[in-house]
């Protein structure tokens, strides 16, 4: 569950969320690359209906999250990207929450942009394998992140969340692998099909 449901978290996380985000938020719009709007679109689009097809694991369930994809191949525009989608499932089926869409917010758009700022810039140059092997890192790296930014967002809220951030942590080991192949196909795939997108995500 990368969707922390309203009701979960204690106020100053929520607080501190929302106040994160919206710095990140401030900055990717004075960053933003108008021409990559239609990008943000397509995968905010993927991000939205990927986080709907959720698959159960232990007493969690988890689903793709695209985080690594979004950043490498979006850079300051994967943020406003996530925060839509997130916005739109919170309105319409009920995913997270309003009060709750900053933490969420940041929890995945956060590791976009390190993802971003870290691979992005490597996949220029790399083909065949080795691009596969650096969407595999983006990939594998956005999930972990993300899982971990959740487990801290619990274990802020209070100490008897901690069981179940651990639970919530191992379910993410799994959804890793997935991540990791996902997205190191894709980008093989743009490579071959629009091979210009791999050098427009640099933060």
């Amino acid at each position: 569950m990368a969707h922390i449901p309203d009701g979960v978290l204690s106020a100053p996380v929520l607080i501190g969320g929302a106040l994160a985000s919206a710095a990140l938020v401030t900055l990717a719009t004075r960053r933003l690359d108008y021409a990559r709007i239609p990008q943000a679109a397509v995968l905010a689009a993927a991000f939205f209906v990927a986080s709907l097809l959720t698959v159960p694991v232990g007493p969690s369930s988890v689903h793709l999250l695209l985080n690594g994809l979004m950043g490498v191949l979006l850079g300051w525009a994967a943020v406003p990207a996530v925060l839509v989608a997130l916005l739109l499932q919170a309105v319409f089926f009920g995913y997270g929450g309003l009060l709750v869409l900053g933490v969420n917010a940041f929890n995945i758009a956060a590791p976009a942009l390190l993802c971003s700022l870290l691979i992005a810039p490597r996949l220029h140059a790399a083909q065949g394998r080795a691009l596969f092997a650096w969407g595999a890192l983006a990939g594998a790296t956005g999930v972990l992140l993300t899982g971990a930014l959740l487990c801290l967002s619990l274990l802020l809220s209070g100490p008897e969340y901690r069981p179940a951030s651990t639970v919530v942590l191992f379910t993410y080991l799994p959804l890793m692998l997935a991540e990791a192949a996902v997205t190191g196909a894709a980008l093989r795939f743009i490579q071959r099909v629009a091979p210009k997108l791999l050098t427009t995500g640099r933060v």
